[in-house]
């Protein structure tokens, strides 16, 4: 179980652009068996100059917001959580 802060942190993002997420994971045939929030339990934020890039994600799959707008998603990989630079583990940072 996770803080209530970052769960609802993590609501909030996936919330705020349900129907983009789920876009982007079945765009990249991430969807599994469907898209269920409560699997993402992990959140990892930075800011770089003036964008706030954010990382949710579930055991199998992770999704970069760019400020508050999803922009790709990939499958999750735990070097991802200490990378120096997490958003080279996506195809698309902007």
């Amino acid at each position: 179980m996770t803080a209530p802060t970052v769960e609802a942190a993590i609501h909030e993002l996936m919330d705020l652009a349900w129907n983009l997420v789920y876009g982007l994971l079945e765009d990249r045939r991430l969807l599994g068996d469907g898209l269920c929030v409560e699997e993402y339990t992990g959140i990892h934020s930075w800011v770089e100059e003036a964008t706030r890039y954010t990382v949710v994600h579930s055991r199998t799959v992770a999704v970069l917001f760019v400020d508050t707008r999803p922009v790709d998603a990939a499958p999750f990989h735990h070097d991802l959580l200490g990378a120096d630079d997490p958003k080279t583990f996506f195809s698309v940072s902007q």
